[in-house]
């Protein structure tokens, strides 16, 4: 049997697969075990309430979705007295995903989700379908460490910030993070896109842009897991276009601890036990023993020369 234990900094998860922000609720028990997640994560809870974007706020595209939802919520204060608990029920660790548009509230809303139970923070400071007047610290090295920082002097709880791939340099903002006190990274938020409809020449989403999600983002969150895991020394969760045990492993394999799972979610309410399923399964089929011993195993020592390697095809 495989050991599918992993640990993100200071807290262990009795395996590598969690939802990601957004695409999961408590309500799910109705249709999985929710049990058998290797953890929980909330909704990104913000301090007032907030209404979210105007509709449409799914456009279906190829390979993925693209969404512009804004993060709707009824404030911290529902969310501690009446969402919370139906997470902390579970037995895996409940982590909570929260933002704000100012470096105090955000170190604020940190002090006060510092409660029993919770076992870990994710910081979102990355979403790119809310106002654009503020809130997405994760473009810039100095608002990230800055953020960070404060954050970090509000909790003792393992933080876990959320970096956006629109930045420009992922891997110095991953530093900062680091730098800053972050105990893990997640990588990474949605990819800014946009889609039109043809037969009214509107743009299909009534925020006109949102975040892209779904295998199509794969390879490109993968090359950003694969260069920021070069960077620090602190453990990664890798999210985009996981649908499929495979996509873990090699997510893992690029320097990631453990992933997250959003569209395919969507497309499969089952989709993280099965995905568990084969997970163990591979492992058994490949005498892996250790899951945790595949974080950063790529073979990517090899030096080929680039015309030997046209010269046979490769």
């Amino acid at each position: 049997m495989v050991d599918l234990s992993v640990k993100l900094g200071s807290f262990e998860m009795p395996n590598p697969v969690m939802p990601a922000s957004g695409t999961f609720s408590h309500e799910m028990a109705q249709v999985i075990d929710i049990n058998r997640l290797g953890a929980t994560l909330t909704k990104t809870v913000s301090r007032d309430l907030r209404d979210g974007n105007p509709p449409p706020r799914v456009a279906e595209v190829e390979c993925g979705m693209i969404n512009c939802i804004g993060l709707p919520g009824k404030g911290l204060d529902y969310f501690l007295n009446e969402l919370l608990p139906q997470y902390t029920q579970y037995s895996p660790p409940t982590v909570v995903s929260i933002t704000s548009t100012t470096v105090e509230d955000f170190a604020e809303m940190a002090r006060d989700v510092t409660v029993p139970d919770v076992d870990a923070l994710e910081i979102n400071i990355s979403c790119p379908t809310r106002d654009p007047g503020g809130g997405n610290f994760a473009l810039h090295a100095d608002h990230t460490g800055e953020t960070v920082r404060a954050i970090r002097a509000a909790t003792d709880l393992p933080l876990i910030v959320k970096l956006s791939p629109n930045a420009g340099d992922v891997v110095g903002i991953a530093s900062a993070a680091e730098e800053a006190g972050a105990d893990a990274l997640t990588v990474a938020n949605t990819i800014l896109a946009m889609r039109i409809d043809t037969e009214s020449f509107r743009p299909s989403l009534g925020f006109k842009t949102g975040g892209m999600s779904g295998p199509a983002v794969k390879p490109i969150i993968m090359r950003m897991v694969y260069h920021v895991a070069k960077a620090v020394s602190i453990p990664i969760i890798g999210c985009g276009g996981v649908v499929k045990a495979e996509d873990v492993v090699e997510y893992m394999l690029a320097g990631a601890s453990a992933v997250q799972v959003g569209y395919a979610s969507f497309r499969n309410p089952t989709a993280m036990i099965s995905i568990l399923e084969d997970l163990e399964e591979w492992c058994d089929r490949r005498g892996i023993t250790r899951i945790a011993d595949l974080t950063g195993a790529v073979d990517d020592d090899l030096e080929t020369d680039t015309y030997i390697a046209a010269a046979a095809g490769v």
